[in-house]
Formats: structure tokens, sequence, C-alpha cells
């Protein structure tokens, strides 16, 4: 069982109390069936009466009946062969579902209710105790039905029992009367077994005292962590950068325009950081287009003109060789000669050394590269700072070892990212970076005409496409697989929504992903999820290139772009859409970011319905950087579930990356928002970030309070007593530290 349950994350007697159930069934007054109504959720008790298989041309069904006196309930389970011989007449069993009107007979229905066989005679009292006449823990089962509800709360139960007055408290009394939450114990205790008459609505919403106790602890001492990371970093050796008139006249010589009101904020606030003797930790926020680049080139130069050395490293090749002609070309208009040296992974090696020499011995002022730069090989002379582009692509530890390389004093860092962050991620993904966001776009950057167009009227889009062409403009296409209806495909975001009409409800409420490898890491589970009748339909990259070539886009240059093939292809076919020898590029998501084309106008994304909300914006990006009118064009196929229409009509109502962000982390949840999991977002047991964003807010607040200097001084009875203080930082220390890595040990 020990290992059974580890396999869960769960070690000690804490994890376990710390393992909440994820509903609660009111068996204190369950429902009559002559009470049900079609449409509600319901909780209702009744008697077996009786089970079936029913084999189906598509699949197995299986059919329970059971009832109250005359009155009889149905409920359905799709491949449902497992459930034969669980049931037999006579039993009484526990049932919570949507009621639904059943078609054959005047009685209603269910469709895969969660159910639980109920204790009869022969089972122990404190079986019954806990699971009739009560509300009632519902647990995600910890290993089959061994481990299911009935175990655990026989044992968690007996737990809570056994510790009665001895479960230690870890936030001071002064605070918890300040939020008017309960002791920990109370918590524990309220939250596994509810007293009666706790309203089921809080309940169901985690949203009672108990529970928003709990829910703040984790938040709390996850903004405590940070906010102890942030102040120690303040105590780290820095470099202290002088912004002479020399620094201000070189970054002016470079400018190509004159600055939004954002782009001076910004970068105000990076030269701020970059004056003070430790080391600076920010991220800079930018919609697509707002500019971020060249507020990074201006602290680059800061650095640049104190005798430092500056880097910037991208996630990819194409990024990265754009950043270096990008830079090149800017400071060329500069009076001084600085020296710019790219490191990519393509480099032939006796290039590699050579600009690794050159950045060694200092006489590179500028490195631009990719993972490259991390490698041993590379050593600075004196690096000064570091910009990482679309950080959240980046492992979390690959920053680190880049900020970490030097033998001297600590770079500054600058973190940037396209993808708009709410502000609920960022204080827990970004927590130990001061934030900066650009919100405004430069002059020129001309608003993007977003459509939505039904798969029958492609020939129209096809032929606007080749209007543009006509006009001297170029067009993206892009599909969401690269061939066929292969399942591995990494392309394919959102291949189906659990709410698409006609799929069965999943069996469980609230399932854990199963990662697997690069797909399951960085897309959301209703990928894996999809029926391959849901995937036939779809067009492919490969399979529409060869057909809009010899159809209807015949006589345009067409390239085609995608994942499998390998980098110098890759480079070669970016660069021949760059220059223009390439009309139309048909492309899966491999061009979301680090594409940039002044003279393209047209985005054309085929099955709008199946991507998410982050990519389509993204994509949008990709056109809209000249000075002509651009356009993205949303080709939907014949079926759309509600969600995929909320995340279309958010695309044509708004290109503010922010609004859609918020509307697509309430839809996605926190564990897939832009494939967050993998940089970094901590794995919660008890808060949401969607739900609970106001107790995120004040546990920051109170993290700061806590840590501040003059809450150290131990006669601020208001942040605790000196007993209370150190079991925080105990508790901080022992067991975040072995969950999150937050604080080092020492």
């Amino acid at each position: 069982m020990a290992e059974l349950i580890a396999a869960k994350g769960i070690q000690t007697a804490e994890d376990l109390l710390y393992h909440l159930p994820f509903r609660y069934e009111d068996r204190q007054n369950p429902r009559s069936l002559d009470e049900l109504k079609p449409g509600e959720m319901a909780s209702v008790i009744a008697e077996v009466r009786g089970t079936m298989l029913l084999r189906t041309r598509h699949m197995p069904l299986f059919e329970l009946t059971v009832g109250q006196g005359r009155l009889a309930l149905k409920c359905l389970w799709f491949n449902g062969s497992y459930l034969q011989g669980r049931f037999h007449t006579g039993q009484t069993v526990a049932l919570f579902g949507k009621v639904e009107p059943s078609r054959s007979t005047s009685n209603l229905k269910m469709i895969q209710p969660q159910f639980e066989l109920l204790p009869d005679a022969s089972d122990d009292a404190e079986t019954r105790l806990l699971e009739v006449g009560r509300i009632t823990p519902v647990y995600e089962s910890l290993g089959g039905s061994r481990l299911a509800s009935r175990w655990q709360r026989k044992v968690i139960f007996n737990l809570l029992e056994n510790m009665r007055g001895a479960v230690p408290e870890c936030l001071p009394q002064a605070m918890l009367a300040r939020l008017a939450l309960p002791d920990r114990e109370t918590a524990l205790r309220e939250v596994h077994f509810p007293p009666e008459g706790t309203p089921m609505t809080q309940l169901q919403g985690s949203a009672t005292p108990a529970h928003r106790r709990l829910i703040f602890e984790e938040l709390f001492f996850l903004e405590l962590g940070l906010e102890l990371k942030r102040r120690r970093m303040r105590e780290r050796a820095g470099i202290s950068f002088a912004t002479s008139d020399k620094v201000r006249e070189a970054i002016r010589e470079v400018l190509p325009f004159h600055p939004t009101a954002a782009q001076k904020r910004t970068l105000a606030e990076i030269v701020a950081d970059m004056r003070q003797p430790s080391p600076m930790r920010r991220l800079l926020q930018g919609d697509v287009g707002s500019g971020k680049t060249i507020v990074a080139l201006q602290a680059m130069l800061v650095a640049m003109e104190n005798g430092y050395q500056a880097a910037l490293m991208a996630p990819t090749e194409i990024l990265a060789t754009q950043h270096f002609l990008a830079a090149r070309k800017l400071l060329e208009r500069s009076s001084r000669n600085y020296r710019i040296v790219l490191l990519t992974g393509s480099l032939d090696e006796d290039r590699k050394r050579a600009n690794r020499g050159l950045i060694n011995r200092g006489e590179a002022q500028l490195v631009i590269g990719t993972h490259a730069l991390i490698e041993e090989k590379v050593e600075f002379d004196r690096l000064g700072l570091v910009v990482v582009d679309e950080q959240h692509r980046f492992g979390v530890l690959q920053r680190f070892r880049l900020m970490k390389k030097p033998t001297q004093a600590e770079p500054d860092v600058l973190v940037m990212t396209a993808t708009p962050i709410p502000r609920t991620l960022a204080l827990s993904l970004y927590g130990d970076l001061d934030i900066s966001v650009l919100d405004e776009l430069p002059p020129g950057r001309t608003p993007i005409v977003t459509r939505r167009v039904p798969g029958e009227r492609a020939d129209e889009v096809w032929e606007f496409v080749r209007k543009q062409v006509a006009l001297g403009r170029q067009a993206y296409i892009v599909y969401p697989v690269i061939e066929g209806t292969k399942d591995d495909q990494p392309e394919l975001d959102f291949a189906n929504d659990t709410a698409e009409a006609g799929a069965a409800p999943a069996p469980e409420p609230r399932r854990k992903t199963a990662r697997k490898g690069k797909t399951a890491e960085l897309f959301p589970t209703a990928m894996q999820e999809a029926s391959p009748a849901a995937k036939s339909g779809l067009k492919s990259a490969v399979e529409m290139h060869e057909k809009l070539r010899n159809g209807p886009l015949a006589g345009l240059r067409v390239g085609l772009l995608h994942g499998r093939l390998d980098a110098d292809d890759k480079e070669v076919i970016m660069r021949r859409f760059q220059r223009g020898e390439i009309d139309v590029l048909v492309a899966t998501t491999v061009i979301e970011v680090g594409v940039d084309v002044p003279n393209a106008t047209v985005m054309v994304v085929e099955h709008a319905e199946r991507f998410g909300l982050a990519q389509l914006h993204q994509l949008r990006g990709r056109v809209g950087r000249g000075a002509a009118r651009s356009y993205c064009i949303l080709i939907t196929g014949p079926r759309i579930s509600p969600l995929g229409e909320e995340r279309l009509n958010a695309m044509v109502r708004t290109q503010d990356g922010f609004e859609l962000a918020e509307l697509d982390l309430s839809l996605r949840g926190p564990g897939e928002f832009f494939g967050t999991r993998q940089a970094g977002l901590p794995d919660f047991r008890v808060a949401n970030l969607v739900r609970d964003r106001k107790l995120l807010e004040i546990a920051k607040q109170e993290a700061a309070r806590f840590a501040s200097p003059s809450a150290q001084d131990m006669n601020v009875k208001a942040e605790g007593s000196e007993a209370e203080r150190a079991r925080v930082w105990s508790r901080l220390k022992e067991a975040w530290q072995r969950r999150y890595g937050l604080v080092e040990a020492g």
C-alpha cells in the first residue's frame, strides 16, 4: 500500500491529510427519485434492482437499474464491461451525476454517474458511521478499488482522531485572526468531515473557511519562498551599471523610431535595476509586436557601454539568427564598433571555435545564440547582462545555468516573453522576478482584421490569397497536423474538446493527466483523448500543400514547413520566404515563434477550432508586421464545441493578448496554460490558480509583510511571537524545500 500511495506523491501522514476530497455527497438528505428533475446534478441513494451488459455496434454499454419503492432510475456507462459483477440485487448504492430524461420510458437516467456501494449489516459500525447520514467526502482513488474512498475515509478519520490536539500550527495566530481563518487542525478536520449544515455550494466550490485556510496556507508558503529568493538575490554582489551621457547618446544613435510611452517606462524600470549593486532579475512581458527586442537591445547597450558583454539566448536557430541580423542592422547606425557574434548548434566547428575565442577574450561585446550559449566550452570574459527570449520554452534549470556561469559578479538577467501571462500566473510562475509590461504597440502597426469563415467557403479564401500575392504580398496557411491522422504529432493542440457534441462524459470528473513524452507535456489532455473519428477529418499540411499547389493556388510559389524537417531544411525554407522567393508558406505551428516577415499580410488557419487561444494569437502575430493592412482568416470545420466557439469569438472580438490570456487560463486551467507545467509551475495540492486568484494576492501581501525587515523585530507582535515566526521559517525550509526546492538549505 505504501508503494501504491507513494506513486501518488503521498509519503507522510501530512501528505495524506492534504489529499482532499474532490467532491462531497449529501447523504444526510439524499434526493428521492420523485424529486429529481432533468438537467440537475444530484446525489441519490437507492437499491440495486438489476444489471445488463448491452453489446452495441460501437461499444459495450453497462446498464444498472436502481429503485426506491415503485420508482426506478437507469444508469448507463459507455465501455462498461469492467462493471460486470460489481453490483448485486439488493445492495444499496450511492450515485452522483447529471439527471437526464430517458427516451424509452417515463423514467429518468444518469449517464456515467459516480457511484459507491454503501455498507450493509456485514460492515463494521465505523464504516457505516462515515458513509451514511452525513455529508460524505469522495476521494480520487489512490490505487484501484482497494484504495478508493471507503479506505481513505477510514484511514483519514482514524489519523485525525489519533492526532487530536497534536496537529502542529504553522501560521501565526495574529495572521489567522486578521484573515478570519480557522486553525490548521480544525481546517483539516472540517475539510474531510464537514459539520452538519455546511452549505454544499461552499463545499463543492472549495470555499468553506476550512478550505480557504488550507488554500491560503499553500499559497502563503509559495509566496514566502519566492519573497525570500528575491531578498537573497538583492543581497548578492551584482554589477552597478552607470548611465552617463555617453550611454544615453549610444542608445539614441541606434533607435530606429521614437519609442512609445510603454517602451520608455519599461526601459526606465530595467535601467533602474541595472544601476543597483545587486543582480537584476526582471521579466519583460509584451504582446506580439510591442517592441520588446528594441527595449532589450537598449539594456544591452547600457552593459556594453560600461565595458561588459551582453548575451541573448533564443529558443530556436531561426529566432536567434533573426535577432542577430536585426541587432547588426541597428548597431550599424552606431559610431562605436561593436562586435556581434552568433553561436548556434548548426555552425561548423571552425566557426564555433573562432566565436568562442572572441567571447572568451572579451572581443565580442554582444553574443546571440541558442542553447549553444550554455555549453561548458563557452566562457565569457565579463558577462554583464543576460537576455533570455521566450523563457517559457526553456527549462528553468537552463536559465539558472546561464545565470550562474561567470566566476565574477553575477550578471543582470532580463527574461522576455511574447506570451501574455495573466497576473495570477505571473505571481507564481515568475514570482521571483520583478515584472515590466509593454502594453502599447509602436506607431505604424496596423490592426489585423480577423474573420471566421466556414470550410465550405474556402474557395473564397484562396481567391483572396491570390489577390494579395498579386499585390506583392505573402501569406501563411497553417494546418493542425503534418500528415495523415497519426497520433504522435505534437503540432496538434486541441484535437478534440471533451465538450464536443456526442462525446461521452469522462468517467472521472478530476483526472491527473498522464504525462508521456513531449506531446503530453506541451499540450492539453484533450489531445490524447481524441477519438480516431474525431481526428480523421483533419486536413494535413503535406496533403494540402500538394492540393493547393496544383489546384486553387496553381502558378504561385508554394512552400512547405513543418516540425519533422531537419534544422537546415527549415532554415533554407524560412530564408526563402523572408527573401520573397516563396509566395505562400503552408506550415504547422512550427512558425508560431520566431518568424518575422513584414511583407506577409495574410494568416489562414484551417481547422481553427482545433487550436488553443494562445496558439491562435501567436499565429496571428506573424502578420501585421509591416505598414500594409493584414488579415487573419480562421477557417472552421463542421463541428465546433462550445469551448471552440468561445475561443473563435474571442479571437474575432479582440487583439488584446492579455484579455485572451485571461480567458485562456479560465478555459484551460493553469496546468495546461501555455505548457507551463514544464516551465516550473508548482503542482498545487490544494490551491487552484484560476479559482483562488484573490487568495493568491492576499498571500503575496502577507508574505511580503511577514518577511519585511520591520517584522523581524520581535516587538512587532502583529506578525507573531518569536516561537511562531521560527515555526513559519522551519515549515518553509523543511516542507517546501522538499516539495518545490524554493529555499536553499541553510
